[in-house]
Parts: structure tokens; sequence; C-alpha cells
């Protein structure tokens, strides 16, 4: 077999597409998450801080002397651990919210499974073979004696 004919069976099963929608669809997701989180979460955990802001913390390593970590990165060499921070913050936030909303499908899916079982007629009893019943019959009777 070709190289080509082995990539293209490859490349054209269902796997590797349903991957590839996959990973568009979370590159988008996660730049929606990614904004709810630093536009609308974040700002908030500053307000609730008094208005802190993580990103600008830093420790100058080439002695130079700027308000802002972008100014400070201008004139050589920082440690930023505000924006390691801001990053762990922004993690820990998106993993609990990806986490309540996994919680909230799994929640529908198990009500969603408890009304079709609930729709579904029971399963009628099995049929018991002619031969069965009539040693089940004897048995009957010479137990009666």
């Amino acid at each position: 077999m070709s190289f080509v004919t082995e990539f293209k069976e490859f490349a054209i099963k269902g796997n590797v597409i349903d991957l590839a929608v996959g990973v568009i669809i979370g590159g988008a997701f996660g730049k929606i998450v990614d904004s709810i989180v630093s536009d609308l979460i974040m700002p908030l955990v500053g307000v609730v801080f008094g208005g802190l802001d993580f990103s600008n913390y830093f420790i100058p390593l080439a002695g130079q002397q700027a308000a802002t970590l972008a100014e400070a990165k201008k004139l050589g060499a920082v440690f930023a651990y505000g924006s390691f921070i801001t990053v762990a913050l922004n993690f820990l936030i998106l993993a609990f919210i990806i986490f309540v909303m996994i919680q909230q499908i799994n929640r529908l899916k198990r009500s969603q499974e408890v009304a079709e079982a609930a729709a579904t007629p029971p399963a009628a009893a099995p049929v018991t073979p002619e031969d069965i019943q009539l040693l089940r019959e004897i048995r009957d009777a010479l137990n009666r004696r």
C-alpha cells in the first residue's frame, strides 16, 4: 500500500474529522471563555480584592525603574510574577466554569435517561419453553403427594 493511499484512508476516517472539528470548536470556545474570565470575572475579582491588578506585579532584574510591566519589559528583563498569578487565577476560574458546565450537562443527561426509561414499556416476561413448563407441572404434582 502506498504512502498516499494510507494517508488518504487515515484522513478520511470519521475519528480524524471529528477530532479536527473538536479542535476548531474548542479553539473558538476557548476564546469565548478567555473573554469571560478576563473581561467579566477578573475585574470582579479585582474589585473584591480592593482594585488589585496582579498583572503589574513584577521584579525588575536589570535594575530598571518602571511603573508598568510593559515599560519594564522594554527596559530589560523582569520577573513577572503578577502575570503568573493572573494566569493561574484564570485557569482556576476556567476549570471551575467547565466543571459546573459538565456537571449541568451530566444532570440533563441523567434526567433525560430517567424520562426515557419511564416512557419505555417494561419488557414482556420471557416465554418458558413448553417442555420446561411440563417438567415444572410434574414436579409440582409430585410435591403435592
